[in-house]
């Protein structure tokens, strides 16, 4: 059985974790603490990061974007990269938005204060990166808004990493209740779509001890 090395609120590994259902690719979970950098981890992902994913042949695949990519290409019956190469760019394009620019300026902030943070005892949230996370998500779910309103998915005529990328970091905060659906109507809709596939009912069972979702979180018609 193939092996995801992850934590369960980071976007990274629930961002594996759908592409992996998505292709009904079946698959172990395994908790890592980065922050106690095992010796037989490291031999496995000297960077000591999450997720990783070990393959039934031993094969080690570090980082959510390389593992994505592998999985591409290494099981094609699913495709979520597009099917031309203009829909290939935007897919990639968008992946890097959300995996980059929407983490660093939402996502860090908000879930890496107020989650992170005490999970590895590094003290209290700073109210200067969460006042950041807060004013930037307004942008992040207009523009999400936006191309949910122009296109059948975020990256064009088919379900793509790039909704699973944008999923992913949305599922994580909306576990920790921060996020506000009323901000933006087309998001949310988009998003209902994407958390009632059966690729999303792992990811919205999950429990993270001192933390209780929202009511809604589970919710698929929110």
């Amino acid at each position: 059985m193939r092996i995801l090395h992850h934590i369960p609120l980071s976007p990274f590994s629930r961002k594996v974790r759908l592409v992996l259902s998505e292709k009904r690719l079946p698959f172990e979970l395994k908790v890592e603490k980065v922050w106690e950098r095992r010796p037989d981890y490291l031999d496995l992902n000297p960077a000591g990061t999450v997720p990783m994913l070990v393959e039934e042949n031993g094969l080690s695949i570090p980082d959510s974007g390389v593992i994505c990519e592998y999985l591409e290409e290494a099981y094609p019956d699913t495709p979520l990269m597009g099917r031309t190469l203009a829909e290939r760019v935007e897919v990639r394009r968008l992946t890097a938005w959300f995996d980059g620019k929407f983490y660093h300026e939402v996502t860090r902030n908000l879930l890496g204060e107020k989650y992170m943070k005490r999970l590895i005892g590094r003290g209290n949230p700073d109210a200067t990166a969460l006042r950041a996370g807060y004013a930037n998500i307004r942008y992040h779910l207009d523009y999400i808004g936006w191309l949910a309103e122009t296109r059948k998915w975020l990256a064009g005529p088919s379900l793509s990493l790039a909704d699973f990328a944008a999923a992913a970091q949305l599922s994580s905060l909306d576990y920790i209740g921060d996020l506000d659906w009323t901000l933006n109507a087309p998001t949310k809709d988009w998003y209902a779509r994407v958390k009632s596939r059966p690729c999303f009912r792992a990811l919205l069972n999950d429990r993270v001890t001192g933390i209780n979702p929202p009511d809604h979180y589970g919710d698929l018609d929110f």
